[in-house]
């Protein structure tokens, strides 16, 4: 367990570098911010896109790993929709609360990390993880939104999710992978070498981004903080590991990789869309500073333990 600690320490030390550049001001708000699109629309599409790329959708696709992952997720979901509803939250709260008990640093933390620490073989299971996040919640949260306001018909918001899928450089990266490798395309060396030099910025730069973000954070409501960082780094990872190992019976390797992932702290994609719905965005930013630092442990715990 202390190896994987270890092993874990330098990414963690790549947060607090940056959290200390944004609490020093070293690094301003605004060059927090043009690092974040680097690294999401540049650095880690390229890493993700040369990752799929040479892939198949074979290698990635397992329905009983889908459906694991999909069940334990949407259990936590349901478990935070219940608590929110029963302490008389809107819908809107409510529903941005289950996104962060459920939906993890998968992109700028997992993919880089988990593929280092778990092994080549863990990209698979990190990209299906990673792609129901992002077509399954992130459309949910929209409807939820949408139908608390009340200010959108069906088919505008089905539009608004369309547009926002496909504006999502994840997404497009991933997808566009698996079409070049669906069609058999072989990537020419020059391209190769420039997706790999792009992509390497990725780990470093998505750490650092993720520091100097979390410096701009003022906590508040730290006891919802510590309930919604429990609900992600403990009952998630609990209950996608019982539906992977248990009901569904996932391959032993593909179940400990997802359970890694579930182990991820809040993600940081969730405050983008709690500020531009303007719903609860300083409660969240607070549960991705707290979750994010105990992961340090927790994390680490989890990821020894699967690959134990």
């Amino acid at each position: 367990m202390l190896a994987i600690f270890l092993k874990t320490l330098p990414f963690f030390a790549l947060i607090g570098l940056g959290f200390w550049a944004g609490r020093s001001r070293f690094f301003s708000a605004e060059a927090t911010a043009y690092l974040t699109k680097f690294v999401f629309y540049f650095a880690l599409s390229a890493m993700l896109f040369r990752f799929s790329a040479n892939l198949s959708l074979a290698e990635v696709w397992d329905t009983r790993l889908a459906a694991a992952y999909l069940w334990g997720t949407l259990f936590v979901w349901g478990i935070a929709m219940i608590v929110g509803f029963l302490r008389r939250l809107d819908l809107a709260t409510t529903g941005i609360e289950a996104q962060c008990a459920v939906i993890g640093n998968t992109g700028f933390l997992g993919v880089p990390m988990l593929t280092l620490l778990i092994g080549p073989e863990a990209i698979g299971p990190v990209l299906l993880a990673l792609a129901i996040d992002l077509v399954v919640f992130s459309s949910l949260i929209v409807v939820l939104v949408t139908m608390a306001r009340g200010d959108r018909r069906p088919l505008e918001t089905l539009r608004a999710i369309g547009l926002g899928l496909l504006r999502n450089p994840m997404i497009v990266a991933i997808v566009g992978g698996f079409l070049w490798s669906g069609f058999g395309i072989p990537i020419p060396a020059p391209m190769n070498d420039f997706l790999a030099l792009l992509g390497a910025a990725a780990t470093p730069g998505a750490l650092f981004a993720i520091g100097a973000s979390l410096a701009l954070t003022e906590p508040d409501r730290l006891r919802i903080a510590g309930y919604l960082s429990l609900c992600k780094l403990v009952l998630h990872p609990l209950f996608v590991g019982f539906a992977a190992l248990v009901l569904f019976k996932v391959d032993p390797f593909k179940a400990g990789v997802i359970i890694a992932v579930s182990a991820l702290p809040v993600a940081g994609n969730i405050y983008m869309l709690a500020q531009h719905y303007g719903v609860a965005a300083v409660r969240v930013s607070t549960a991705i500073l707290v979750s994010t630092a105990a992961s340090v442990l927790t994390v680490s715990l989890v990821v020894g333990w699967v690959t134990g």
